[in-house]
């Protein structure tokens, strides 16, 4: 199986996040459309289509950089076709004084494959804490990238791991593409950035960070119970995904990416995660449950 490795992924993730208008509609709907990027799976990746409905969402939102997403909350309700493009439809279900509120519709062949709301907020002041840092964590430098540890296999799910995502992630601890070592426990960490430099537009960051908060959100899942990606028999799929975004952070510098899953239970997993920038600034939160089925799991 050929595999249609971009020539720069981080170019091929701003073409997609590039969506095209195509009507305007204030007291109506807004169309959008974007296209779908190359999976080996032949499944649009969970992270596009949510990335892309934030977009959408966003520029229907007269921000002026000062009124941005805080939270969004999706549920995939069809697997994508990545040789179709999908069509956005942006419902302006609310703009008050201090918050707007978007419905985002993502549809192939007319058929809704994402639904998702998302809540836009003016800057206010108020109270301010957060969680810490975890203490230990070692430097992203000293870490592998997924390339060298993947090596030169010609599998397509390996060739697109190892070198066709438009992020560089490192995990603290041994990755589980093929195997689980160490003990199996409910939590990891991983190191993300993009590949390259981004715009400063921090929408693009934060269209960027929720593309990414889908990698690897199911993993502490499978590490408890020592499943690795390769496993016989596994089938996994995402199916919905929030964000509560805390404050602003480039997702083109270093961010930890925290993750843990308090429940796995009837062929679901549950997994939170927390991104942290370098300088330990609590930026996002995340939370998604997945489908997860194994074979000798009785599923």
């Amino acid at each position: 199986m050929s595999v249609p490795i971009p020539e720069n992924p981080l170019d091929d993730l701003l073409r997609t996040l590039n969506l095209t208008k195509l009507s305007s509609a204030p007291n109506g709907e807004d169309i959008f459309e974007g296209p779908s990027q190359w999976m080996p799976h032949g499944r649009v990746y969970g992270g596009q289509v949510l990335a892309q409905s934030l977009v959408a969402a966003t520029q229907t939102v007269e921000t002026d950089g000062i009124r941005n997403v805080h939270s969004l909350h999706g549920y995939f309700l069809r697997p994508g076709d990545i040789d179709l493009p999908i069509k956005f439809s942006v419902d302006r279900l609310r703009d008050g004084r201090s918050f707007s509120t978007r419905r985002v519709q993502a549809f192939q062949n007319d058929l809704p494959i994402f639904s998702m709301i998302a809540s836009f907020q003016d800057a206010d002041p108020g109270l301010d804490h957060q969680d810490e840092f975890p203490q230990g964590i070692p430097d992203p430098e000293s870490l592998p990238t997924a390339a060298s540890l993947l090596g030169e296999s010609e599998h397509p799910v390996v060739q697109y791991w190892a070198k066709a995502r438009p992020f560089d992630m490192r995990h603290v601890t041994a990755p589980i593409f093929f195997k689980v070592e160490g003990e199996q426990v409910a939590h990891q960490a991983v190191w993300i950035k993009s590949l390259g430099d981004l715009p400063d537009d921090m929408q693009i960051h934060r269209a960027a960070m929720a593309y990414a908060s889908d990698y690897t959100i199911l993993e502490s899942i499978y590490r408890r119970h020592g499943i690795a990606w390769a496993h016989r028999g596994l089938k996994s799929a995402s199916l919905d995904h929030a964000m509560w975004f805390h404050r602003d952070g480039r997702a083109d510098e270093w961010m930890l990416y925290v993750q843990e899953s308090p429940s796995a239970q009837g062929g679901r997993g549950l997994s939170l995660g927390r991104i942290f920038n370098r300088k330990g600034v609590l930026l996002a939160t995340v939370a998604q449950e997945g489908m997860v089925r194994v074979p000798e799991f009785g599923e």
